[in-house]
Order: structure tokens, then C-alpha cells, then sequence
């Protein structure tokens, strides 16, 4: 960790960075809370942790934490299953704790484990998650509790009338702003990298619907349309706000899955988030994972036990501090400090945007996860990485976030058993002295997986051949490949076959039984 001396060395740089962090991440700490089904202050709660704690404690210069949109599917399912919100944080606290342990068993190099394209196709799952559970939000629905996400009846209603046209108004120009901002024109100007989108969306959300209640009241958004934050009067008040873990279900296996869940999606992609911005860090600093583990462990533990949403490092919000031009983790430290100073200071201005502002910020994430340009990158690479992307889009969005990841990751292995098989051996045919030979170079390592492919390519050697089998670039060769070759001899003699093998282990038929 830095020293505190060495925290503000270079704080002209971190201050702004922060404070631009600050406008990004409000918008989304609510709006993923929102999406997420818990109270909106949790997100908030969420940020501070996420900036204060884990930035004291990580030892990443330029990644900032929080809650994620990677997590939302989990959370609003977990708080659905295990009864109340009280119950979930429950889980987030044993999730820090499972975090601790990995941490402890320096088991930072997880995330290398899991196949990019399995990676991409749960974010991109989870994008159009996002998109269809912002959607009604998007249309002035309010604030809706079941949804079947897949169901368009369902999530639209079937009456026109049902669309709150203030609502949709907002969303439009939210949208059209978001879009306008991400435009490579736009991005070179001055005042778009000065005033993030999402700030800009809030902002404008804002006076629209004050406008409207100056001037075309039919179409303002009422309290049930716009964020609810409790307000405290004072300290006692304040601490009130703050919600407390449920232990009733400790030993419930319902609870331990939400745990482990947690534990093991937000440290995944806290480590993929941590070497994203570790690669576009212009000072090519490399951040100690598991020292991030730990960092994220305590944070949760906190988030737990206080009422915040599980946290995680955050690409989004990482690369706005990285672009701000933050040189040390001050800069998250001090968006953590800003989103404080927010929530007891300024709550009523908090509590005046509207929903549909931050359903638009999620909506474009979610486009931005599900892209169509992602899914042709991916077809070009070839099925063994579009194929597994697919099947993991199709789980996580029609069946269950870990069980998508899991047939996403069956088919990677399923491809990585193929590949095996085909490179398994090499076979070619030469003209000696002694006619036509075979010769069969084995590959450097050759396991039970290979078996089916050489018997296979043995018994359509022609007869009245030579064949010679050559081990000496291998290091491995299994036993059941021995036995193969073994049984291949005595066959051999069937049809003609001479045999011959270069340092291969001899192994005789009789010993293998």
C-alpha cells in the first residue's frame, strides 16, 4: 500500500480525476441498484465502500471499485430467493469472507482460467439482461418487481395506455445524448471530456421533468417515477438509513450459493477489470491480484454488514479515472469521500431524477456489452470461440448466470479435447530400402484422450507394411497409449506388418493384464 505521505504526492492530478470518477459513478450506483431490485442507497453505500476502503487497501494506482453491472442478474434473483435484502447481505458478507480465503491462497491467477470467450458471452448476456429489465423503466412503467425478463407481454404490459409519455420523452433525449457523446466527433471535443454522458443525463432528466411541472404538468413523473433516497436530519437519522444483515439462514444451503456465486463472479471480474486497466495504465504499472482480493474481501465484508451492494473493480469507471489523467489511488479514494459528502448533503437534488435517466445510462451499458459488431468478432475467430460464446449468451439469458458460464466452459473443453486428439500424432509414408514405411512421430504429450485417435489411424494401415513408431520427442505417454501400441504388435502380424518403435517404453501385453 502507499504511504500517506506518498498518497498526496501528486494530488493536483488526482482531484480532478476523482472528482470525474464521482460524476460517473453516481448515476450508475443508482441505477444498478435499481436494476439490481435493492434500495437505491445501497448502491450508494456500495461507491463510498468501494472508494474509500478498498482504495485505502488495494494495492491497483488507477482501478476504482464498486457495484457492478455484472452482478445485477445475481443480486435481483438472490434477494428474490432468499426472502429480503436483510438476508442477502448475509451472503455478501460470506462471499468477502470466501474472497479473504482465495486471497490467503493466492488465488489470483483464477481469472487466466476462464476462456475470453466465455467471459464476453456472460457480459454479453447479461447486456441484454440489462436492456430488458430497464426497458419498462424506459416507458414510465414504475417500479415493477417480477419480471419475466423474456416474456415481452409480460414486461410491456398489453395495453398502450400503460406508456407514461414524460417517461418516454426523457428516455429518448437521454439516449440521444448518450449516443451523441460516444460519437468519435464528439469525443475530441473539449466540453465532452469535461462533462461525463451520464452526468449530463441525470442533469438534463432533471429539468425536463421540472419543466414539465412548470409547464405541461400531465407530463410530470411523480415520486413513484424518480429515485427515493430516505434524507436524515441528523447523524442518528443518518445512521437509521444503514441496513443490517439477516443470520436466520446461515446454514441454509440457498444462502451459501448466493455466497459462493458472489464471491466467485465479482472476484472474477475484479481480476479481469484489474488487468484491463493495468493494460491501458500509461505508466504500465501491474496491480497484485490477490492484494485486490483482499482489498474486495474487506469491502464486501463491510458492504454486508452496513447494507451495499456487492462491489467490484469496475472497467467503466477505472478507465474514466485512468483518462481524467489519475496518477495514484487517491483519485478513487477521493470519489469515494465525494459520493459521501452527496448522499448528507444533497439528497432532495438526488431524489428529483428520474428513473427513466438512469434506465437509459443501463440500457446503452447493456447495448454496449451485447453489441452486434462483438458477436461478428467472434464468428470470425472461428467456431471454437463463437461457438462457446453463444451457448454462454444462451445460459446466462434463458436459464441461469452460472450454469451459462458452465456450458460455455464444457464446450471450450470440448474443443480443447479435439484439438488434442487431432495433434496427437504425426503419420506420413516414405519410400526406403524396405518399400513403403509409415512412420508415426508421437507428439510430446499423449494421454488416455488420444487412444481413440491413434487406434483408429493404426487399423487403417494397409498390410505388408513397415511401421515405425518414434517416441523420442515425448515426454509423456500414457499408459493406455503403451498398451495400444503393445496390442498393435501382436495385430501387426496378421497382416504383414512390421513394427518398430524408437524410444518408446516396452511394455509386453502379458504385463498390462
Amino acid at each position: 500500500m502507499i504511504g500517506g505521505k506518498d498518497l498526496f504526492k501528486h494530488f493536483s492530478k488526482d482531484l480532478p480525476s476523482g472528482l470525474v470518477v464521482f460524476l460517473v459513478a453516481l448515476p450508475l450506483c443508482l441505477g444498478i441498484a435499481l436494476a439490481s431490485g435493492a434500495p437505491l442507497f445501497s448502491g450508494i453505500i456500495a461507491g463510498i465502500v468501494g472508494g474509500v476502503v478498498v482504495g485505502l487497501l488495494s494495492g491497483s494506482h488507477t482501478s476504482v471499485s464498486g457495484p457492478a453491472a455484472g452482478l445485477t442478474v445475481i443480486v435481483y434473483a438472490a434477494i428474490n430467493d432468499l426472502g429480503s435484502f436483510e438476508s442477502f447481505l448475509a451472503a455478501v458478507i460470506l462471499a468477502g469472507i470466501i474472497q479473504l480465503i482465495l486471497s490467503v491462497a493466492r488465488a489470483g491467477v483464477i481469472g487466466y482460467f476462464f476462456p475470453t470467450s466465455v467471459i464476453k458471452g456472460m457480459l454479453a448476456g447479461i447486456g441484454i439482461i440489462l436492456v430488458m429489465k430497464q426497458s419498462p423503466y424506459l416507458l414510465g412503467f414504475g417500479k415493477l418487481e417480477q419480471l419475466t425478463y423474456l416474456n415481452p407481454f409480460e414486461i410491456f404490459g398489453s395495453e398502450p395506455t400503460q406508456v407514461n409519455p414524460g417517461a418516454f420523452i426523457i428516455a429518448v433525449v437521454s439516449i440521444s445524448i448518450l449516443i451523441l457523446w460516444d460519437r468519435k466527433s464528439s469525443k475530441e471535443k473539449s466540453f465532452r471530456k469535461a462533462v461525463p454522458a451520464p452526468l449530463l443525463v441525470v442533469l438534463s432528466g432533471i429539468l425536463l421533468n421540472e419543466g414539465f411541472r412548470l409547464f405541461l404538468p400531465s407530463l410530470l413523473l411523480d415520486e413513484a417515477l424518480r429515485v427515493t433516497l430516505p434524507k436524515a436530519g441528523s447523524w442518528n437519522d443518518f445512521v437509521g438509513l444503514f441496513s443490517t444483515p439477516d443470520f436466520s439462514g446461515i446454514f441454509t444451503r440457498k444462502l451459501w450459493v448466493v455466497a459462493i456465486t458472489i464471491a466467485v463472479i465479482a472476484s472474477l471480474e475484479t481480476l479481469l477489470s484489474l488487468e484491463a486497466a493495468d493494460k491501458i495504465d500509461p505508466y504500465k504499472r501491474i496491480s497484485p491480484p490477490n492484494q485486490e482480493l483482499f482489498a474486495q474481501g474487506i469491502g464486501n465484508i463491510i458492504n454486508g454488514l452496513i447494507g451495499g451492494l456487492p462491489l467490484t473493480a469496475v472497467i467503466v469507471r477505472s478507465s474514466a479515472n485512468i483518462s481524467a489523467g489519475a496518477h495514484t489511488k487517491l483519485s478513487a479514494i477521493i470519489h469515494g469521500f465525494l459520493l459521501l459528502g452527496t448522499v448528507l448533503l444533497i439528497p432532495s437534488i438526488l431524489n428529483l431524477i428520474p428513473l427513466a435517466s438512469l434506465a437509459a445510462i443501463l440500457v446503452m451499458v447493456g447495448y454496449k456489452l451485447t453489441r452486434v459488431s462483438l458477436f461478428k468478432q467472434q464468428a470470425k475467430l472461428g467456431w471454437n470461440q463463437f461457438l462457446p460464446f453463444v451457448i454462454t449468451v444462451f445460459g446466462v439469458v434463458f436459464l441461469d448466470l452460472l450454469f451459462g458460464i458452465g456450458l460455455g466452459i464444457a464446450v471450450s473443453i470440448i474443443f480443447i479435447l479435439l484439438a488434442n486428439l487431432r495433434n496427437s500424432y504425426f503419420m506420413e509414408e516414405r519410400i526406403d530400402d524396405d518399400g513403403k514405411v509409415i512412420h508415426i512421430t508421437l507428439s510430446e504429450e499423449v494421454s488416455f484422450l488420444n487412444k481413440g485417435a491413434l487406434i483408429k489411424a493404426l487399423n487403417e494401415i494397409p498390410a505388408d507394411r513397415k511401421v515405425i513408431i518414434d517416441g523420442s520427442k515425448s515426454k509423456v505417454i500414457d499408459y493406455d497409449v503403451l498398451e495400444v501400441i503393445e496390442n498393435f504388435k501382436v495385430s501387426a502380424q496378421s497382416k504383414n506388418i512390421v513394427v518398430e518403435t524408437i524410444q518408446i517404453e516396452q511394455v509386453s501385453v502379458s504385463d498390462l493384464h
